[in-house]
């Protein structure tokens, strides 16, 4: 029996399809992707773009193709990447079909708003010629006008509608490799559409609150529309909108997986929100280990607290803890373990953290490099 139940979360049964070298979808983590705003025409640019947010630990990277310049550019780009490229496609269906030959891992496109029913055949037998996936991005802000006619007004049943249509025009052409994003700016439209379509279909979907603002209006704002939605199982790779450096965009993606304990990765740290009983500045203290610990990928847990009220207690939960007092009090693996003076605390910490990631990463490659050897035998005998 589950210690905690009211913790659980049951995803939404869904089909799997690849992107490149990541499943989506089914049992697969959910993915974390953003989108490069470089002029995709600049491939110097936009690699260097994409190097930053690898590092951030981004699972797939989509980037627009308005023209032949960028499709032209396409090819390096793909080759400089380390994660799968997803190629944004709106209009012209020969785009989509030079980003298919250039290596694009996936094409972002609206199968009916790419022109006739032999445009949209050649588009999927590209996808199938060089192994793309598509993903159907349904929009509020550019729904069809028959939709808009019959509706009145974007709705959850146009946008649900919608995509549906896009899909058959897919299933049409026997594709199935297919995930479906149904994005608004309005959080309980966008919230309603992607609950009609869960009802409605199996496929994996990309969950996003679509131009959501700046970096903390659009965090929050993403924050309470995409966690309803995750929160309720839905979702199967995630991008957050923001007007803000796409590592930003990665960055708050990951701490909404793991603050749904959905996924982790990289250091969660619990503090407090500081008060007149803090023994240390606890906002400074706590935004310069969070820089200092930014490139950590392994998963661990560390509470700053400023004072003895609620610090023991977050301790023995975390990895690490920092209790504030007149000898700032360390724990480890929730127990005391040694005494801290203010000027020691980012350093400390961040020097314990790296030395403790240090060793679960030594042992998951110990790990792995035994079954491999214990596999090599049977491998050799078949």
């Amino acid at each position: 029996m589950s210690v905690r139940p009211y913790r659980d979360i049951h995803r939404r049964k869904s089909r799997q399809i690849r992107v490149g070298s990541v499943l989506v979808g089914g049992d697969a983590p959910i993915t974390v992707q953003t989108m490069t705003n470089t002029p995709t025409s600049d491939a110097a640019a936009t690699i260097e773009q994409i190097r930053r947010i690898e590092e951030a630990g981004a699972d797939i990277v989509r980037v627009s193709c308005p023209d032949e310049e960028s499709t032209a550019a396409l090819s390096a780009i793909v080759k400089a990447s380390k994660i799968p490229i997803v190629a944004d496609i709106h209009f012209h269906y020969k785009r989509a079909i030079e980003a298919a030959q250039a290596g694009a891992a996936c094409l972002r496109i609206n199968p009916g708003n790419i022109g006739s029913a032999e445009r949209v055949r050649e588009v999927v037998k590209a996808a199938k010629d060089y192994g793309c996936s598509i993903r159907i991005g349904v929009n509020a802000g550019s729904l069809e006008k028959d939709l808009l006619e019959k509706y009145g007004e974007p709705c959850p049943e146009a946008m649900v509608e919608s995509a549906l249509d896009h899909i058959k025009l897919l299933e049409d052409n026997d594709f199935f490799e297919t995930k479906i994003s149904v994005k608004a700016s309005d959080i309980f439209l966008a919230v309603a559409a992607y609950q009609g379509l869960a009802d409605a279909c199996d496929y994996p979907l990309h969950v996003g609150i679509t131009e959501a603002g700046g970096l903390r209006a659009g965090t929050v704002k993403s924050s309470i529309g995409m966690g309803m939605l995750l929160w309720s199982g839905i979702g199967d790779t995630i991008r957050v909108s923001l007007s803000a450096d796409p590592v930003e965009e990665v960055r708050v993606g990951f701490e909404m997986l793991k603050s749904l304990g959905l996924r982790r990765r990289g250091v969660t740290v619990i503090s407090c929100p500081s008060c007149a009983r803090q023994r240390f500045d606890v906002i400074s203290t706590v935004g310069k280990l969070e820089e200092r610990i930014a490139h950590i990928q392994t998963p661990m847990t560390v509470s700053v607290i400023g004072c003895v009220v609620n610090g023991p207690g977050e301790a023995r939960e975390t990895d690490f803890g920092l209790t504030g007092g007149g000898q700032h009090q360390v724990y480890v693996a929730g127990v005391p373990h040694h005494k801290l003076a203010d000027e020691d605390i980012v350093e400390h910490l961040a020097g314990m953290i790296e030395r403790k990631a240090a060793e679960i990463e030594a042992a998951k490659a110990a790990e792995a490099a035994a079954a491999q050897e214990n596999a090599a035998p049977e491998n050799a005998a078949e």
